[in-house]
């Protein structure tokens, strides 16, 4: 068996590192006892620009915020000849959001993956969430440390049970090494000794500590506080020695010279062994609750040192049953009360040590590394898929739309849920709206669907201009802004118009739309560009099905198309086949236009130039098995460079849009597998390979950066994600 450990190593100064090194070692070591050939190479995680000088296990190193190199890195494991990839996760040592660059590795690995995960949050944000799914898709097996994560997985993160292992952190095996640990420091002869380790930073929380050692010296002056441990490198980088000199200056102020000692070392896990071995109380004062997993307080519980800390996750499972003492985070006086008790009552102190060291001695490395081997042995023989996870299909929830909607309509923007006065309304969301709204009372005739329908058409009214013209722009203080006109909110003010026209809900909505229709009718000819055509097209598209008598409409529509083609004739070269000089947004809505001109009039030219226009924005778009859109940054005009990210979810639903027109006016079954991959952007199958749609607000994020989801969620995302998911749902069910 040969594997693939990707995660940080030694000599990088960081628990991961030390945990992966040592966990190599373990299964090495079981692997031989068991008589099995195992392979093992590491890919180590590198934060520096010159990388560290790792040892021969270390074959490969990736550059944390290189995502291209993650990309290349799946092609060596996929080619290494690996039976397995086992991965060290937290989420600091991957580049991007929360890491989120790992998933550009996963999603391509063919081989079998084992994550350990070494962090599970209970209230995760949303890229720690997304990301945390994500790998839990790709993984045959996931382990965690403690049995509290096990519920997390399941119902927050909707990991399959079966795939879950329970091993715990590996510690060293103080027994089997005690004749070769070195001897106490010569300056803690005599004295009572409590100690604290680890990289250090202000969520370990010691100040809690040395606020109490005034208390505890006072009836046992004998006790000396050592705190061993460099300062976190991403500390140290960001904050210098802040929080260091924020200790010393503690002591100071409490007179704990006599009682503190800093050991600003790294040390051997010899020269670790040996300082727990000589310790007499050990204390993890850490502040916040949601931590799954400590390997400092595994190594202190099996060295038998009597261990307080606070009620963090891992501390309330692993001292259970008596093997230490837990006080309330911050609770400085309870820590001391304690102590003191502790120091006063010897038998209880030994008891407990007794107790810490016996549990100790069934989590040590060699037994850790033979648990892992078995997890490995079935992934290989028995892998699992993400199917099993059973991920839940998003239900329709309009809980962020009202969230953005007011008494005058939608607001166009939003400060991450938040609806944005400052930016106002516009006229093209409020028709979105209005398209979305129809769309959900016809499948359920809901009262609040009408409510809003009401709300939104009254701003298009209040939009349109007398020579049928509309403005976009309304500022939250109700003022239209001057020379605002748009190509663009007008198209899909007549889409939304002939759309409430064709599927009306009652007579004086229908009687309105119309009045509002023919007026809007007179500035037709003002159009300019090739978005308000394509929209336009979609309205009367949808009037003429309501009259398919009056011909003068199809008239229109076969002349709106002619110009559609027309300009597609002229701009159209080698590799470049639309009607434009540039792709930029929206841009599956002018091929899904021309489908339905053509399942209109039935003329073939129109059907040609859809299907010419929209192979070409296809081969832009599926350069991957997932939806990858132009990004909105720089568009591509003709065989120029163009940038991916900043994709906007609007482009995914008219593209879902193109599909469900191409399969109205060919009957081609094809197109239902890409409409539904178009969807699935919105769901996590996209170039960043998380989700844009909010699980918990019920919105959708503005789009796609390079390292992170936009958090912002706006009316048109919002309404893109919605009217998504109803176009898509019959071709789900």
């Amino acid at each position: 068996m040969k594997i693939i450990c990707l995660g940080n190593y030694l000599p990088r100064q960081c628990g991961i590192a030390t945990f992966t090194e040592n966990l190599v070692k373990a299964i090495l070591h079981a692997a031989q006892i068991q008589f099995q050939e195992v392979e093992i190479e590491v890919i180590a995680m590198d934060d520096t620009i010159d990388s560290y000088p790792y040892p021969e296990i270390v074959k490969k190193t990736i550059p944390d915020q290189d995502v291209e190199a993650y990309a290349k890195m799946a092609e060596y494991i996929n080619t290494s000849g690996s039976d397995l990839l086992l991965l060290q996760h937290e989420y600091g040592i991957f580049g991007g959001e929360s890491g989120l660059h790992l998933l550009a590795l996963l999603r391509r690995v063919k081989i079998p993956i084992v994550c350990t995960f070494h962090t599970v949050l209970e209230k995760p944000s949303f890229h720690q969430a997304e990301v945390l799914r994500r790998i839990a898709l790709y993984a045959s097996r996931v382990i965690i440390m403690n049995r509290i994560a096990i519920d997390f997985l399941v119902k927050k993160f909707h990991v399959a049970i079966e795939k879950i292992a329970l091993i715990e952190h590996g510690v060293p095996d103080f027994e089997a090494n005690a004749d070769k640990l070195l001897p106490a420091p010569a300056n803690w002869e005599g004295r009572k000794i409590m100690m604290t380790f680890g990289l250090i930073g202000r969520s370990k929380g010691i100040e809690t500590v040395l606020r109490a050692l005034p208390s505890v010296v006072a009836l046992h002056p004998d006790v000396l506080y050592v705190i061993l441990g460099k300062t976190h490198p991403h500390v140290l980088r960001h904050s210098g020695e802040e929080y260091r000199d924020y200790l010393k200056s503690l002591v100071k102020q409490y007179n704990l010279d006599n009682h503190v000692v800093f050991i600003n070392q790294y040390v051997s896990e010899l020269e670790l062994m040996s300082l727990l071995k000589a310790a007499d109380l050990y204390v993890t004062p850490y502040l916040n609750k949601a931590q799954i997993t400590s390997g400092t307080l595994c190594y202190a519980v099996s060295g038998g040192c009597a261990v307080f800390s606070t009620p963090y996750w891992h501390a309330v499972t692993l001292l259970d049953e008596e093997r230490g003492w837990l006080f309330d985070f911050g609770n400085h006086n309870q820590l001391a009360s304690l102590v003191n008790k502790a120091l006063d009552d010897p038998e209880t102190l030994a008891l407990r040590q007794q107790k810490a060291f016996d549990y100790g001695k069934t989590i040590t490395w060699p037994q850790i590394g033979k648990a892992y081997l078995d997890v490995f042995n079935n992934a290989i023989e028995n892998p699992m898929d993400g199917s099993v996870n059973r991920q839940p299909e998003p239900v329709f929830d309009i809980a962020h739309l009202l969230r953005l909607t007011d008494e005058t309509g939608i607001f166009q923007h939003a400060d991450g849920l938040l609806p944005s006065y400052r930016n106002g309304y516009c006229l093209d969301d409020n028709a979105r709206a209005m398209l979305l709204v129809i769309k959900a009372y016809k499948r359920e005739p809901l009262e609040i669907y009408l409510k809003l329908l009401t709300t939104y058409f009254a701003f298009l009214r209040l939009m349109v201009q007398k020579d049928g013209r509309v403005k976009n722009f309304l500022t939250f203080e109700r003022q239209q802004l001057e020379n605002d006109q748009s190509d663009d909110a007008y198209g899909r003010s007549i889409w939304a118009l002939g759309y409430l026209i064709r599927y009306a809900p009652n007579d004086a909505l229908f009687q309105t739309a119309m009045d509002t229709f023919h007026t809007m009718m007179m500035a037709l000819d003002k159009l300019n560009y090739a978005r308000g055509y394509a929209n336009c097209i979609f309205g009367i598209y949808h009037y003429s099905k309501r009259f398919p008598d009056q011909e003068r409409f199809l008239f229109l529509m076969d002349q709106i198309a002619q110009t559609l083609c027309h300009r597609f004739d002229q701009h159209k070269r080698e590799n470049w086949y639309w009607c434009e000089d540039s792709l930029s947004y929206d841009n599956g809505l002018i091929p899904a236009s021309l489908y339905l001109a053509f399942s209109a009039t039935g003329k073939e030219e129109y059907l040609q130039v859809a299907e010419t226009s929209r192979i070409f924005l296809e081969s832009k778009c599926f350069r991957h098995e997932w939806l990858s859109l132009l990004g909105n940054k720089k568009w591509l005009r003709f065989d120029t460079d163009y940038e991916l990210f900043a994709q906007q979810p609007i482009d995914a639903t008219a593209m879902i849009i193109m599909y469900k027109s191409a399969l109205l006016a060919t009957g081609n079954e094809a197109h239902i597998t890409k409409l539904l991959s178009c969807y699935r952007w919105f769901i996590g199958d996209n170039d960043l390979d998380i989700s844009v749609f909010d699980r918990e607000s019920k919105g959708c994020n503005d789009g796609m950066e390079q390292g992170c989801i936009n958090r912002n969620q706006g009316a048109e995302s919002t309404i893109a994600w919605l009217l998504s998911q109803l176009i898509v749902k019959p071709f789900l069910e």
